[in-house]
């Protein structure tokens, strides 16, 4: 099984997501031997927003494209292929100012692509890259999952994975971790609970 981890956070080894989406890996291996993970850092090494010339790059011939152009394209179908090849996905997903980062924000954009990972037909939008496993892990100084203040968080993410066809995701969450020591000790126990809880581990 290929799995794809991916980190978004900005804080490097201080960030809550980081450590708990690792541990969701290092779960997930333990009950599956033998799964291969390929690790994204989306944060140190960031892939560039959707741009004009994105846009360009994908409709231009690959024998017409300009070395900017071609950069782009081979970007955009790298990080395509990645996600298509992957049977399960990690993503850590802190929140920065009632949002996800900009950066899980940029790789979303080069994974939602008409005609490879969702069409439109006459009953609608339909999804196709189902059939993959999502972890989201989900942290935030504040507490906001289910609230209107986490709709471009978390539950965006949902949504967008449901658009493209996934529906098996399962989330571990940490919130309030901005609102003292003793708070964020016990979220963050409360997320390792939730870890050991998804892979039946102790």
């Amino acid at each position: 099984m290929k799995l794809l981890h991916l980190d978004s956070s900005i804080l490097a080894d201080s960030s809550a997501s980081r450590q708990l989406s690792s541990a969701v890996v290092d779960a997930w291996q333990a009950a599956e031997p033998g799964v291969q993970v390929i690790y994204r850092d989306l944060a140190s090494d960031a892939l560039s927003h959707l741009s004009a010339l994105s846009l360009v790059a994908a409709g231009t011939p690959a024998e017409l494209r300009n070395a900017a152009q071609q950069h782009e394209a081979e970007l955009s179908q790298r990080t395509l292929e990645e996600f298509l090849a992957a049977d399960a996905i990690v993503i850590g997903a802190p929140m920065y100012n009632f949002a996800l980062p900009s950066q899980l924000k940029a790789w979303i954009d080069r994974i939602t692509v008409a005609g490879k990972t969702f069409k439109y037909g006459e009953n609608g939008p339909q999804g196709l890259a189902g059939g993959k496993q999502v972890v989201i892990v989900s942290t935030a100084g504040g507490v906001h999952a289910g609230q209107p203040s986490g709709a471009a968080h978390e539950q965006y993410l949902k949504f967008v994975l449901g658009f493209v066809g996934i529906d098996d995701i399962q989330v571990v969450r940490a919130e309030g971790l901005a609102y003292g020591e003793e708070p964020r000790a016990a979220a963050m126990q409360a997320a390792a609970q939730q870890v050991g809880e998804l892979f039946a581990i102790a």
